[in-house]
């Protein structure tokens, strides 16, 4: 957890706190292609984005740099209590340019990880190269989102009641946690059907899915602290929206989305799209909410991303 002594290497930010990373694929010297990836609620820079066992031929193939690194407070990063999209994007934009990747990267943002993917569209665009989405979560407040359509949304209460207590019982919510939701289970999310499909499910008994989500990780507070402080950035009033960027057939955009993912909506970012329809959308069928860990997904992606030879509409799992 961050604040901890460090065995990965870090680079220290102008103020004063420390982000881990790590270095895949090709010396970045040599790369034609330098991408940052953005990890997801309670992952890290261990996070798997390399399912098909061809993955390593194909970065070597296309000559890719890939950097990993852990979010402010979660793995060996420093936490940063004034956390913010904001703040977010500063980190990704600070350790671009400390490791010298150059004036323009690419960025794949997982889950949780698309709000300081948006955030770099909104704040950095002339910094990126092109971006994937992968199963990004969506923001219940972005005004263009159809009133209709979050109303039957369970998940709309859920988040605004996590909001609500996250702000104002902090105390009391990780209390709740740990004797309540943890009463019978070691782990909130792992295997559990209502969050995903049978594919994820598949997924989780091969990988760790959520290492900080578990009742022991859970029960030091600083660990609780970045959690709570992560989904209330992410949920909380943004000073902008998809709908209010500016997107052109240059911009290089994608957006990965299962259409059993139990945790967004994909009817959600088909609202996305219709705002902006420059975006090129890529519709998993039978794709839950961890297909960046379905077999050859990541190829796919580097492909599309990289080599904008995917723009079809739609993706089928084999």
């Amino acid at each position: 957890m961050g604040d901890s002594p460090a065995s990965s290497n870090r680079v220290k930010l102008r103020d004063g706190r420390f982000l881990a990373y790590k270095e895949r694929g090709v010396p970045k010297e040599k790369a034609k292609y330098k991408i940052i990836l953005v990890h997801g609620f309670g992952s890290s820079k261990d996070m798997n984005f390399s399912a098909s066992k061809f993955f390593q031929e194909l970065i070597e193939e296309l000559e890719v740099y890939l950097l990993f690194y852990d979010r402010s407070g979660y793995g060996e990063s420093d936490s940063n209590t004034k956390r913010s999209l904001e703040s977010e994007v500063e980190d990704i934009a600070e350790l671009a340019d400390q490791l010298e990747l150059g004036p323009k990267f690419y960025l794949i943002g997982i889950s949780m990880g698309s709000y300081p993917t948006w955030g770099c569209l909104r704040h950095i665009p002339h910094r990126l190269s092109g971006v994937a989405f992968v199963a990004p979560v969506v923001n219940y407040r972005w005004p263009s989102l159809p009133k209709k359509l979050i109303k039957k949304d369970y998940r709309t209460g859920i988040i605004k009641w996590g909001l609500r207590i996250s702000k104002y019982a902090p105390g009391l919510l990780h209390w709740w946690i740990i004797q309540k939701l943890f009463a019978s289970t070691s782990s909130v999310l792992e295997s559990n059907p209502v969050y995903f499909n049978s594919h994820d499910i598949e997924v989780l008994k091969r990988k760790t899915g959520f290492p900080m989500l578990t009742k022991e990780k859970l029960r030091e507070r600083n660990v609780f602290d970045t959690l709570r402080d992560d989904f209330m950035v992410c949920f909380g009033q943004w000073d902008f929206e998809p709908a209010d960027l500016s997107i052109s057939t240059k911009s290089y955009i994608h957006i990965w989305h299962g259409k059993e993912d139990k945790v967004v909506p994909f009817q959600l970012q088909r609202c996305i799209l219709q705002k902006q329809p420059l975006i090129n959308y890529h519709e998993i069928p039978q794709g839950g909410h961890l297909i960046v860990h379905y077999d050859g997904i990541c190829d796919t992606i580097l492909r599309a991303l990289l080599l904008k030879e995917e723009q079809q509409k739609l993706y089928k799992i084999n």
